[in-house]
């Protein structure tokens, strides 16, 4: 049965201390991550495929350390790791301020993928655990995300052009902040998780993620969602520079801008349309959005105005499609195996790097088959995303070498309610 219908804005105290948190984490991510480049450009002697692999570095320890951290979360609580994470983010960014030798930079840039990978499964295990059962929480923290992806490089340029010491110090105060207010509320948050004698080892659970087919086709489905949405800040202003040669840093910076504004004012009315759509029909509508959006932009030197056209369609798919694979594993995982769940999807982020790599690639052989093959390509989140109910009921009995659980035997109707 369809949960009941809320409103977008109506949210729990726990609810509401997760997304001031969010927020907090996506204005300090974006305040610096955007300008990891021209830093170690400015500070190093690297080459830019150097600069490209420490940069792209951050995101492929996150992605291929959630699942270690899931584990941790699910062992010794979301609130523990999360705090971890959060007091090493606040060093390291301190660290960077003053630190001057280029491999110390390197090592302390890579540092802060490691502290996403305790930060991010907790807080989307404590998200999963405070959402009313619908999942919408997801979509507010995407919203928060495109708040972050406004505000922060804005802010990040002013303190990029001020000094390297308020470049990094203003982040920390910003993480340092989110610390203070998770701490503040931790008897609240950590309430949400149980009482710290359920929670068994988290070695079984690991066995049971793999085995999961719903789970794994929710990650491969994330990973094909990023590998094409990868393309708008990687190859299409490669394709934009062809087209408008000095002129595409304006364009594409007021590309960007669109993107986000619409992001923001589109999620309201994604999530109106999937309390009306089931979950196949939404999908379609995301892929579709996406197809559409890559042909525009192949049309694009017929007039500057198809690019715009075109990202008014990529927002609609965007908005569809990338809180869908956190969504899904919000439903499928049970309350314990939450982190580790959401720790082995953070491997979908690969998805960034192979997608640059393919896109040039298929960019410089032949500019009409790269837009074919990416509109097509966003078509395999389909049945990945669409089989999870099926999956779900084949995987509802006990994983190996686990004991059945009140929470576990539970799972299937959890599924079906969420559906």
């Amino acid at each position: 049965m369809t949960s009941p219908q809320r409103s977008l804005w109506s949210l729990s105290r726990d609810e509401r201390t997760l997304v001031l948190g969010a927020l907090l984490n996506s204005m300090a991510f974006f305040a610096v991550l955007p300008f990891a480049s021209l830093y170690l450009a400015d500070r190093t002697a690297l080459t830019t495929p150097l600069i490209g692999a420490v940069v792209g570095g951050i995101a492929l320890v996150a992605a291929v350390g959630g699942l270690f951290g899931g584990m941790l979360v699910d062992r010794f609580s979301a609130m523990r790791l999360m705090c971890l994470g959060l007091a090493a983010n606040v060093t390291v960014y301190c660290l960077l301020a003053f630190v001057q030798v280029p491999t110390a930079i390197i090592a302390l840039l890579l540092a802060l993928g490691a502290a996403r990978t305790l930060v991010e499964p907790g807080m989307k295990k404590l998200l999963s655990l405070a959402d009313t059962g619908d999942g919408r929480i997801f979509r507010i923290r995407y919203i928060t995300l495109c708040l972050g992806a406004i505000i922060g490089p804005a802010v990040g340029g002013v303190l990029y052009s001020a000094s390297p010491l308020a470049f990094f110090l203003v982040p920390a105060g910003l993480f340092a902040l989110y610390l203070a207010v998770i701490v503040i509320r931790g008897r609240e948050l950590a309430s949400l998780e149980g009482p710290a004698a359920e929670r068994r080892s988290s070695r079984g659970h690991v066995g049971a993620a793999l085995r999961d087919r719903a789970l794994l086709s929710a990650v491969a489905a994330g990973a094909v969602v990023f590998l094409v949405f990868s393309q708008v800040e990687s190859i299409i202003p490669l394709y934009m520079r062809e087209q408008y040669s000095d002129r595409t840093e304006y364009y594409f910076a007021a590309l960007l801008i669109c993107n986000a504004v619409l992001a923001l004012v589109m999620q309201p009315v994604i999530i109106w349309i999937s309390e009306k759509l089931a979950r196949g029909p939404l999908v379609l509508v995301g892929c579709a959005s996406f197809a559409l959006a890559f042909v525009l932009f192949a049309a694009a030197p017929l007039h500057l105005s198809l690019l715009y056209v075109g990202i008014v369609f990529w927002t609609l798919g965007e908005a569809v499609l990338l809180p869908l694979p956190d969504i899904a594993v919000h439903e499928l995982a049970v309350d314990e195996r939450k982190g580790t769940y959401f720790g082995l999807s953070e491997l979908r982020h690969l998805g960034f790097f192979v997608g640059p790599v393919v896109g040039g690639w298929l960019l410089d052989t032949n500019a009409s088959s790269y837009f074919l093959f990416m509109g097509l390509f966003i078509f395999l989140c389909f049945p990945l995303l669409v089989r999870r109910q099926a999956a779900v009921a084949e995987n509802s009995g006990p994983a190996d070498g686990d004991e059945p659980s009140g929470s576990e035997t539970s799972e299937p109707e959890t599924a079906v309610r969420h559906e």
